[in-house]
């Protein structure tokens, strides 16, 4: 499963994304469609956004979820996302695409001029598997995450390890990831001191 050899800039893609269709809301089948053959590291960089603002529940929920279904696929060696029909049939504000579209745009244009084609990960089959079992721990994370305190960090990593993908930038998903594992275990020694102190006091 190699990466195309001149993948578009991520930058180019968002900048439209809001426009696709018509109405207050765009599907997720629309976002879909927009990503085209670029399909799983688009789609990474598209779940993890919202995680990277303060977003109320269930927006961490849902993308979890939905990372969730997308990492089992790239363990199972499929070539391109697939997502069930009532998925696509679902919606979200376009407002909401537009504003964390704005507020992420300077920040994905600083990570595009530093990126680059450099240690290479995904040349094989096994390796993007091995990306799909990262991601799956991170995918897990979000859907038990802390709202904004242990979401963020798991959106940011998403975001770079999409990123990372597109420009052929091991160190970029690397990095990513390292962010997202901190995330993880933020929320999970969050919700382990809560029990134990729950347990001392009844």
């Amino acid at each position: 499963m190699a990466m195309p050899s001149h993948p578009p800039r991520i930058s180019t893609l968002l900048a439209t994304l809001s426009s696709h269709g018509a109405g207050d809301r765009i599907t997720v089948a629309q976002i879909v469609e927009a990503l085209g053959a670029r399909g799983f590291s688009l789609l990474i960089v598209i779940l993890g956004l919202p995680n990277s603002l303060p977003m109320p529940p269930p927006i961490a929920l849902v993308s979890g979820f939905l990372m969730v279904f997308i990492s089992l696929q790239l363990i199972f060696g499929r070539s391109s996302p697939w997502l069930p029909a009532t998925v696509l049939k679902h919606s979200i504000a376009r407002h909401d695409v537009a504003k964390a579209v704005d507020t992420a745009m300077p920040w994905v244009r600083w990570i595009e001029k530093l990126a680059r084609p450099r240690f290479s990960l995904f040349d094989h089959a096994a390796s993007w598997r091995g990306l799909g079992l990262a991601l799956l721990v991170l995918s897990l994370g979000l859907v038990f995450a802390l709202p904004v305190i242990g979401q963020i960090p798991i959106g940011i990593a998403l975001c770079l390890m999409g990123l990372g993908l597109v420009e052929r930038d091991g160190y970029l998903t690397l990095i990513g990831f390292i962010i997202g594992l901190m995330g993880v275990a933020f929320s999970y020694g969050f919700i382990v001191a809560v029990i134990t102190g729950a347990a001392h006091i009844f």
